[in-house]
Parts: structure tokens; C-alpha cells; sequence
């Protein structure tokens, strides 16, 4: 069987739709068309169902997706086996939280390009959720997640890292003065601009606002660190985000901490799928991501 319509399969199944596929392939459209229809004749079974709104898998079509998967893992494992003399080479993207990405990640990829510039890593934002989703279809060689554990039975993580958290407010913000600690109370009052649920320091102090009796905080959330940093900078708010993303605005003074109740450090933790093969690219880069973050 050609492994092309295997690999056409796969992307088809994960993005939905042919367009998508096509471009993500560098193929025409009628090409992913053919590779379908081939591969359902040798097959004798219908894949997908063409809808509307894109190409929805069979449940043949389901079981055939593992296996496929498998086959193109074996596939890439021969390649690497046939290349191991060579120098370490290929694509690797990681998905990771935008703060991390912002500010963690910039200077690991820059040396990298120095120590292996056979490799290509791309970074892609995205949070816990996504990320998972990611490793699952085969989207993201890697992800890094900020939280204690996780909990999918096909994705695997370990800890490589931990991340300060600070509560922070525009110098001119009335408990920016404060001379002593923020009870929770007095934050419960107050207007916060967090990230997109899914964050897990976000959410785990949206919870806690929240518990305090007759709360009334103001939660608005952002899927940037820009935009929530921003508007805490004009003086609109208080925001919870890791110290590394915020170290320039308080050196500069846009921006100072506020002294509160004691948030424990987040977790960054390197994420792969349990049963996919971790190409030698996707190897380095996470012995080097596990060298950078534990710094």
C-alpha cells in the first residue's frame, strides 16, 4: 500500500476538510479526492462521510485511523533507523502556552538554530486542552503544559520546570500602596484580567475569587498575555500572571507587584503522546527544553 494515502488519510481525518488538507499536503484539492477514493477501493469501505461542512470519519473509518498511524510511525522510525549516521535533522513543532512562548522559548529556538540548525522548530500557542488535542492527531511533536499533572491516558508528561507566578497592578492602583498584605477578601472586590479559561492559575484563582462570601469580582478574560498585561498597565485592573512575563514592566515601573496571598509556583511539564515514536529531532529539542526551563 502506498503510504501517501495513508498520510493523506490521517490529515484528512484531523483537519476535516479537503481544502484544509490540501493545503496543509501542498496538493491539489482533486489529489486528496483520488488518494481518498483510492485508498476506500483497496479497502472495500467507506471512510468518510462527505457533509456540507467537510468529511466526517466512518466508524470504519475510525478504526482505520490508529492503525494508520501506527503504520506511518513504523514508516519514520525505518527512515531515522536508515539516516542515524547523519546529522540530527527534521521539523518539530511545540505547542506551549503563549507566556511560555513569549517569554521562555524565544531564546531556546535562537540556540538552537545555532547548535542544530538541521532542525526546524516552530512554536505553536495554544493552551492545555489544545495542546493535548494536538499530540493526539499528530499536529505537535511536543507540548509544554503549566500544570500539576494530567490526566489522559495517551499523553505522557514529565516535570522540567517551574514557573514564579506574580500579582501585579499599575503603580497608580489603590493596593499597589498597600503597606501590608491583600487579604482575599479585598481582591474579591476587584476587577482581574486573567487568561482564557483553561489556564490553570487563572482558573484556580477565578475559583478562589469566587469562593469568598458575596464576591463580587470583575473577571475578564484574555487569550493574550499583551492584552491582559495592557490593560492592568493602564490602571484598569489586577492580573496573575508568571514573573517571566512581566520582569520588564517592573523593571520599568509600568507595572509593580502586589503583595497578596502566596500563589505556589506553576508546574511546566513536557508533554508527548504515549504510544506515538519521538523522531531524534523531537528528542533533542526536548532534552534541550528540559535544560532551558530547569535553569
Amino acid at each position: 500500500m502506498d503510504t501517501r494515502l495513508l498520510t493523506t488519510f490521517t490529515v484528512l481525518a484531523r483537519t476535516g476538510g479537503f481544502t484544509a488538507a490540501a493545503a496543509e499536503l501542498h496538493l491539489a484539492q482533486s489529489t486528496v479526492t483520488v488518494h481518498i477514493r483510492t485508498l476506500e477501493q483497496d479497502l472495500g469501505v467507506r471512510l468518510f462521510d462527505r457533509l456540507p461542512g467537510g468529511a466526517l470519519l466512518t466508524d470504519a473509518g475510525r478504526r482505520l485511523l490508529e492503525r494508520a498511524e501506527e503504520v506511518l510511525d513504523a514508516v519514520a522510525r525505518l527512515r531515522a533507523a536508515s539516516a542515524e549516521a547523519g546529522a540530527v535533522s527534521g521539523r518539530v513543532v511545540i505547542g506551549s502556552p503563549e507566556s511560555l512562548c513569549a517569554s521562555r522559548l524565544p531564546g531556546l529556538v535562537a540556540a538552537l538554530r545555532t547548535s542544530r540548525p538541521e532542525v526546524d522548530v516552530h512554536l505553536y500557542a495554544a493552551g492545555t486542552r489544545e495542546c493535548v488535542e494536538g499530540l493526539r492527531s499528530g499536529r505537535l511533536d511536543l507540548a509544554l503544559l503549566l500544570e500539576e499533572a494530567t490526566d489522559c491516558a495517551d499523553v505522557t508528561s514529565e516535570p522540567v520546570g517551574r514557573e514564579p507566578l506574580v500579582l501585579v497592578a499599575a503603580p497608580a492602583h489603590p493596593l499597589a500602596a498597600r503597606d501590608r498584605t491583600v487579604g482575599w477578601p479585598e481582591l474579591a472586590g476587584e476587577s482581574f484580567f486573567l487568561l482564557e479559561e483553561g489556564c490553570s492559575y487563572s482558573d484556580a484563582l477565578a475559583r478562589r475569587l469566587l469562593e469568598v462570601p458575596d464576591a463580587r469580582p470583575r473577571l475578564t478574560r484574555f487569550g493574550s498575555v499583551d492584552a491582559a498585561r495592557n490593560c492592568v498597565a493602564a490602571g484598569l485592573g489586577l492580573t496573575l500572571l508568571p514573573r517571566t512575563t512581566v520582569t520588564e514592566e517592573l523593571r520599568r515601573g509600568r507595572l509593580v507587584r502586589v503583595e497578596g496571598p502566596d500563589f505556589p509556583d506553576v508546574p511546566v511539564r513536557l508533554a508527548r503522546h504515549r504510544r506515538r515514536w519521538t523522531a531524534p529531532a523531537a528528542q533533542e529539542v526536548a532534552r534541550a527544553l528540559a535544560r532551558h526551563l530547569g535553569d
